[in-house]
């Protein structure tokens, strides 16, 4: 009921502005960190709140003082999983899908692909919501240092922004 109501209701629009105010409480995400949400909510639904809710219902008919660890943990569980898919349910109704398919961008906007070299490398970042950055995979939120300073700019410009370890400037190479 909640699941499908949820997922009925996800208003999935097309994202494809530089300027970041016509947002309002929209979350902008790529389709695929969406479908990622998606699918860690219905596990969510379908796998783990059985499989919790099992647990607790078996050790709370066995009773045993022994036993009483394994339904205290099982709560937590419980609680982190609710709380988890009602984060999720909220993302999703107000996900906002981030157009990638932009090809050869002229000014910087969410979903590109961006090439910038500074004096040491280049480095090739993903400009994505915050709910799918990962610095690992080089993905980056809007809402960063970083991301905030490349909004907008085009292919030769310079941008400067101030980063945990220190002031950096990167020239931008190429915008995909």
């Amino acid at each position: 009921m909640f699941k499908t109501k949820v997922l009925r209701e996800a208003q999935v629009l097309i994202f494809n502005s530089p300027s970041m105010d016509n947002l309002n409480d929209r979350i902008p995400i790529t389709k695929n960190g969406l479908g990622g949400l998606k699918k860690e909510y219905e596990e969510l639904i379908k796998v783990k709140r059985p499989e919790v809710v099992e647990r607790l219902s078996s050790s709370r008919k066995i009773g045993d003082m022994a036993e009483e660890n394994e339904y205290t943990q099982s709560r937590l569980e419980l609680a982190f999983i609710v709380g988890r898919i009602s984060e999720l349910a909220e993302v999703i109704s107000k996900a906002i899908l981030i157009d990638e398919g932009h090809g050869h961008c002229q000014e910087i906007k969410l979903g590109c692909k961006v090439t910038v070299k500074n004096v040491n490398k280049e480095n090739i970042f993903h400009l994505v919501g915050e709910w799918e950055a990962n610095p690992a995979e080089a993905k980056i939120s809007h809402q960063s240092p970083l991301g905030r300073s490349l909004l907008g700019k085009k292919v030769g410009e310079k941008v400067d922004f101030q980063a945990p370890a220190g002031r950096i400037i990167y020239t931008i190479v190429k915008i995909d």
